[in-house]
């Protein structure tokens, strides 16, 4: 039982050090990277972090990727119906319905 509760305590011990390093990494590395990045989410003593601020950028995100990407897609088809005409794989018929 006391191998055990020995055993228990270096884990704890260890974990608690570990805690302890991503904790001091993290109050160096924003000054470095320039963004702030969380890697723990709870204290030495156990209790949860708060959550970290939400950046949404909503219609800009909307805007920034369906618009390049609508432009694009229309792009590729105009020039693959331009060369299925140009084949003549897929043209057109003119029928006259004047009867």
């Amino acid at each position: 039982m006391a191998a055990n509760i020995g055993v228990l305590s270096l884990v704890n011990l260890r974990a608690a050090v570990r805690v302890k390093k991503c904790l001091l990494v993290n109050r160096k590395s924003p000054a470095i990277t320039g963004t702030a990045r969380r890697t723990v989410i709870t204290t030495s003593n156990g209790a949860f972090l708060p959550k970290p601020d939400k950046v949404s950028f909503g219609l800009l995100r909307v805007i920034s990727v369906v618009i390049p990407f609508l432009y694009v897609g229309t792009l590729i088809s105009k020039n693959f119906a331009a060369l299925l005409e140009e084949h003549d794989i897929f043209v057109p018929e003119d029928d006259d319905d004047d009867d």
